[in-house]
């Protein structure tokens, strides 16, 4: 009897240590989640993949810093019309552009302007004032002003027929009507004709 209760307490005693065996070699199979975070977890994932998703969206040309591609005659509506105050001596014509190309583009500095008269062309001067660029946003606009002397003598002075107006950084022109009135006669000493940078007629919208 008594060999027979010590077996029965040797055979415990070695289950319970096959069975401590077992969880142990459970526990080393199955490592703690915190130590294996694996690299698509909500974490964001590795180092690695964090600096390849930065450098995509840098890029993508996200226009952070506002640039965009120039905008082209053929995307731009073009209209002028007479903006002088009455009492004025120097005349003012606001030239508009409005973009219907359909994706952002951006007008950066001066337009070129001539004016089409009955003794010949004449090129707008640029007043000389800061030309930033400006992003216009498509179905937006944005204006210019043109100045010019007033004709007040009294005679017929110089007609103008024809306001030639050619986009910021492009070759192709548009030919509008002449919104404003006649310039004076002069032998070139007299105020000239001055086109404002992008932006220096009204706030566009």
């Amino acid at each position: 009897m008594r060999a027979t209760k010590l077996t029965v307490a040797a055979l415990a005693v070695v289950a319970g240590l096959s069975l401590t065996a077992c969880q142990n070699d459970d526990i080393a199979a199955d490592p703690q989640p915190a130590a294996s975070s694996p690299a698509g977890s909500s974490t964001g994932g590795s180092d690695t993949d964090k600096g390849q998703e930065e450098g995509t969206v840098a890029g993508t040309g996200s226009n952070e810093d506002g640039k965009a591609d120039d905008c082209r005659t053929d995307e731009l509506e073009v209209t002028a019309e007479n903006v002088t105050i009455d009492g004025d001596t120097v005349g003012t014509v606001a030239v508009t552009f409005v973009n219907g190309g359909g994706r952002d583009c951006a007008l950066t500095g001066y337009a070129g302007v001539d004016l089409k008269t009955d003794a010949g062309s004449l090129s707008a001067e640029r007043t000389g004032e800061e030309a930033p660029s400006v992003v216009l946003k498509d179905g937006k606009s944005v204006s210019f002003a043109v100045t010019y002397p007033v004709n007040d003598s009294g005679g017929s002075g110089v007609d103008v027929t024809g306001l030639v107006v050619t986009p910021p950084n492009e070759t192709k022109s548009v030919t509008l009507d002449w919104p404003g009135t006649s310039l004076p006669v002069t032998d070139g000493s007299g105020t000239p004709v001055k086109v404002g940078p992008i932006g220096s007629a009204g706030q566009g919208g």
